[in-house]
C-alpha cells in the first residue's frame, strides 16, 4: 500500500485587484484543495467592529473583539461561505464599507498576529490555497508553492470597476481607493505587502484568467512531480 501524496500549501499574495481570489478559487477546485481567504477573515472582523461601533484605530478593542469572535470559512464551489459567530455574512462582507474597514483593521500588529495564528491552524494539514498579502512571507513562509500576483494599476482599476459594475465616472474614485490601499498595505509596520524571496512573480496585466491559472497549475504540478519522483 502506498502513502497518499502529501498535500501542499499554496500561497498567493498580491495587491488589491490583481486577481488573487479568482486564481485561488480556480486552483483550489483544480487540485481538490480548500480555498482559504485571509481577506474574508479580516472583513468579518471589520463587520463586527462596524456593528459594535468600535473605532478602526482602537487596536486593544479590536483585538479583544477578535478573541471573542468565531470566524469560519466553509468551502463551496462558488466561493467560501463565511460565518461570523454562526451567522452567514458571505454577502455582507463583500460590500464596500466593510472592505474599506477591513483595510484599516488589518494594519494593527496585534490583530494580524491573532489572525495569522488562526490561519496557520486552518492550513497546517496542507491541501489549502491561501490568498492574501502576507501568506508567503508571514503566515506560511515554508509554503511549497508561493505566487506573487501583480498587474498594472490601470488594469486593476478596470477589473475593480467590472466587479462593481461601476460607470466610467467612478474610475478616478476607484483608482484613488486602490492607491490608498496599496499605500497602507506596503507601508504598514507588521507584515507589509512584499513578494517573498522565493515567490514566483506572475504579472497578469496582459494575461487572461485562463492564462494565469494555467501558469499557476504548471508551478503546482512541477512541485508535485518533484515530490513523487
Amino acid at each position: 500500500m502506498t502513502d497518499s501524496p502529501r498535500k501542499l500549501v499554496i500561497a498567493i499574495d498580491g495587491p488589491a485587484g490583481a486577481g488573487k481570489s479568482t486564481i485561488a478559487s480556480r486552483l483550489a477546485r483544480k487540485f481538490g484543495y480548500v480555498n482559504l481567504e485571509s481577506g474574508a477573515m479580516y472583513r468579518a472582523l471589520a463587520l463586527k467592529a462596524i456593528e459594535r461601533d468600535i473605532g478602526f484605530d482602537d487596536e486593544p478593542a479590536l483585538l479583544d473583539l477578535a478573541t471573542r469572535s468565531k470566524i469560519e470559512l466553509q468551502p463551496r464551489l462558488d466561493g467560501n461561505r463565511v460565518l461570523l459567530d454562526g451567522r452567514d455574512v458571505s454577502t455582507r462582507i463583500r460590500e464596500r464599507d466593510v472592505t474599506e474597514a477591513a483595510s484599516k483593521v488589518s494594519v494593527h500588529p496585534l490583530v494580524r498576529e491573532w489572525m495569522v495564528a488562526r490561519q496557520r491552524e486552518m492550513g497546517e494539514q496542507g491541501g489549502v490555497v491561501m490568498e492574501g498579502r502576507d501568506i508567503g512571507t508571514k503566515v506560511f513562509p515554508n509554503a511549497e508553492v508561493k505566487i506573487f500576483l501583480e498587474a498594472d494599476p490601470e488594469v486593476r482599476v478596470e477589473r475593480r470597476m467590472k466587479q462593481r459594475h461601476a460607470s466610467s465616472e467612478q474610475a478616478a474614485k476607484i483608482a484613488a481607493e486602490l492607491h490608498e490601499r496599496d499605500h497602507r498595505d506596503t507601508t504598514r509596520a507588521t507584515s507589509p505587502l512584499v513578494a517573498a524571496d522565493d515567490a514566483v512573480i506572475l504579472d497578469s496585466t496582459h494575461l487572461t484568467i485562463d492564462d494565469v491559472v494555467a501558469r499557476a497549475e504548471e508551478l503546482v504540478n512541477k512541485v508535485l512531480g518533484g515530490m513523487s519522483s
